[in-house]
């Protein structure tokens, strides 16, 4: 029986094209705990664990992220059977509360090695691939109208997006709504529009933004009040005819039947990382599919590693709605990747591959490894 021997992390650094403006930091880099588990047949599986802004997301950070593999989960797994997928995951889910990122990272890296032992992608154990392409959406978030009209534009000419996500919700509602209505009469009919607020609105901001939004021609609105204001939420999307999507409340599948039992959604934005895992982001699609929602593959602003995982679930829907933001390694100045992942004309290609499709390039990990004090990569060794 194949077992796990070893894993590996590294946290890597890599700076962002431009300022990514949201409403609770400026990124201008992103960072990602990257995963290597060697098994006891020589093969290997790579995973990524990725927030956003360090901890002005969510409570994890790139550091909690590596700490928990190192301390807790690597020592568990360790020895363990690599083909049982499923038991691992219950065991992390038994031994470790939360870090759902750490244990997705983790997770991603199994069903890599899987796959590979297999000779399939890991798209083949989720079901089968539906689609080879989908649509990707861009997010336009440098914080000027000027600047993002430009970007818009030049997107759309050149045939990579015509879907735009903007981040707003650090300015007044007035003049946020004002900066997407510039926007969207700029792109006509050629481009979607669509916003995030990142839970910065109140209820009552939220009512007049809304309803602003909507008269822009906006098409939805991402996470407008704080997670735990369900009934918020729900009151929001009984009123306008504006979708709205959940995104920082669903945590898992236990989340999202809250949301779909209470209607305060009409759209799920589904993350592999903030679900804890590809298998559980499966489970968060079923519950959408089953409430009859709208479906949406998030981004964590994952690198290639990251998006290509994300990529082989999210080919394997049937109807995804509202598309997919799986732009991340676009907003990146470098890609980590070997090989890097395909985005033409409107949409992103999903990785042909073995396991999750993909393989890093071990110079430029070198080259952003956060440890660069130490020979080439940083261990959490078991």
């Amino acid at each position: 029986m194949t077992k796990i021997d070893q894993i590996e992390t590294v946290v890597v650094d890599v700076p962002t094209i431009r300022g990514h403006v949201l409403s609770m930091a400026t990124m201008r880099s992103q960072t990602a705990v990257l995963v290597r588990i060697r098994f006891s047949d020589g093969s290997t599986g790579i995973g990524e664990g990725t927030t956003i802004g360090g901890l002005t997301y969510c409570v994890e950070s790139p550091e909690s992220i590596q700490s928990a593999i190192a301390t807790y989960i690597a020592p568990a797994l360790k020895g363990k059977g690599a083909d049982d997928v499923n038991t691992s995951i219950q065991l992390m889910d038994k031994l470790v509360r939360g870090n759902r990122i750490a244990k997705a990272a983790v997770e991603i890296a199994l069903w890599d090695g899987l796959g590979k032992r297999l000779g399939v992608p890991v798209s083949k154990l989720f079901g089968g691939q539906v689609y080879a392409r989908m649509p990707v959406a861009w997010t336009l978030a440098s914080g000027s109208s000027d600047t993002d009209i430009a970007e818009a534009l030049e997107m759309i000419e050149t045939r990579r997006h015509n879907i735009f996500k903007l981040k707003i919700g650090k300015r007044s509602v007035r003049d946020d709504v004002a900066h997407v209505a510039a926007i969207k009469r700029a792109v006509g009919d050629a481009g979607s529009v669509r916003v995030d607020i990142n839970q910065a609105w109140s209820l009552h901001d939220a009512r007049w933004g809304l309803k602003g939004l909507q008269d822009a021609g906006c098409e939805l609105v991402e996470q407008p009040v704080q997670g735990r204001y369900v009934e918020a939420q729900r009151e929001l999307t009984a009123k306008y005819e504006i979708a709205v999507m959940a995104d920082e409340v669903l945590n898992g599948p236990e989340d999202a039947l809250e949301i779909a039992a209470n209607a305060a959604a009409d759209v799920f934005a589904v993350k592999v990382a903030q679900s804890g895992g590809i298998k559980r982001a499966s489970e968060v699609v079923a519950i959408g599919q089953a409430a009859g929602l709208g479906l949406y593959a998030g981004t964590m602003l994952e690198t290639g590693l990251g998006t290509a995982a994300a990529l082989q679930l999210f080919c394997t829907v049937e109807k995804l709605s509202w598309g997919t933001e799986l732009f991340g390694p676009l907003l990146l100045t470098d890609d980590i990747l070997a090989e890097p992942i395909n985005y033409n004309d409107f949409c992103v290609e999903v990785p042909q591959g073995v396991g999750i499709g993909v393989a890093l390039d071990d110079d430029k990990v070198a080259y952003f490894d956060r440890n660069k004090s130490t020979p080439q990569k940083h261990l959490a060794e078991v």
